[in-house]
């Protein structure tokens, strides 16, 4: 199938989509319980090389958890583990009270089949490094095919929520474009429209605009913003400390598999607790 030829041309245009804000797509934190993400002991090896050595950390519901850290600290591997894209080896993970990737049996836990994970991450969007859009479809493709493969949900009503949130991130007029006519800042705002299209309780970012030109940055980080104005949870991976600065509720600074420092991101910023801190801003600031 060709770019010019697409094998179910949708002409979104016409969808009739009327215009959304960015406040339209945070869930009401009414109906959520106060604590989104919360994180025991949590431990993780690969083979015999552990990963994650214990951390904890806990994310209230509309709050914005900014993680920073050195390269192989364990900021990746712990963001992946919320979802379940990694398992856990020991500890639990609960997001909005419930225990991500296992069930309780008496004073057991056991591993859900695929299926039960698969049901939980829908309410888990997550935006990765590398933008992971199919390149096959276009943009407006890419947004709708969470919605209706896994959510069952009408094509119609998608296909004007799809048009709405690429509008939202700006790229209302590049529905019909392939990924690979689209910049990489483009194409990341259109995975975050993806991730949102599944109306999400909780967004995962891991190192968003790493893979990004300069000058592309400032276009992900408006949209991350507005999405955290709106209420949105969000636990964000990233080495964009401005950022955290002006965005976060909390910074998290992991580091040889543990949270080395943790608190309010202006505060720990000007005054880091730990050494380790002091010597990883010296380095990055």
């Amino acid at each position: 199938m060709s770019a010019q030829e697409p094998q179910d041309p949708m002409d979104l245009t016409k969808a009739g989509a009327h215009e959304v804000h960015i406040e339209d797509v945070a869930p009401d934190p009414d109906k959520l319980p106060e604590v989104m993400v919360k994180a025991v002991e949590v431990h993780k090896y690969f083979g015999r090389n552990q990963v994650l050595k214990g951390i904890n950390m806990e994310v209230r519901t509309g709050e914005v958890a900014c993680i920073i850290g050195p390269s192989g600290g364990g900021k990746s591997t712990f963001l992946r583990c919320i979802n379940h894209l990694e398992k856990i080896d020991a500890g639990q993970l609960s997001v909005a009270g419930e225990l991500i990737g296992y069930k309780r049996k008496g004073d057991k836990l056991h591993e859900m089949k695929d299926k039960e994970v698969a049901a939980q991450r829908r309410s888990i969007g997550m935006v990765f490094q590398r933008f992971n859009l199919f390149p096959h479809m276009t943009a407006a493709e890419n947004v709708m095919a969470g919605p209706v493969v896994v959510q069952k949900r009408n094509k119609s009503q998608v296909k004007t929520r799809a048009q709405e949130l690429l509008s939202m991130v700006g790229l209302g007029d590049r529905g019909d474009a392939y990924p690979m006519q689209l910049s990489g800042g483009q194409q990341q705002r259109v995975a975050i429209a993806r991730a949102l299209a599944m109306d999400p309780d909780l967004m995962l970012f891991d190192e968003p605009t790493s893979a990004l030109d300069p000058e592309l940055v400032g276009d992900v980080l408006d949209v991350m913003k507005g999405l955290a104005a709106s209420g949105m949870t969000m636990v964000v991976v990233t080495h964009e400390i401005g950022f955290a600065r002006e965005v976060g509720d909390q910074l998290a600074f992991i580091a040889d598999g543990v949270v080395a420092d943790y608190g309010p991101p202006k505060d720990l910023l000007a005054n880091p607790n730990s050494e380790r801190l002091k010597n990883f801003l010296a380095k990055v600031l």
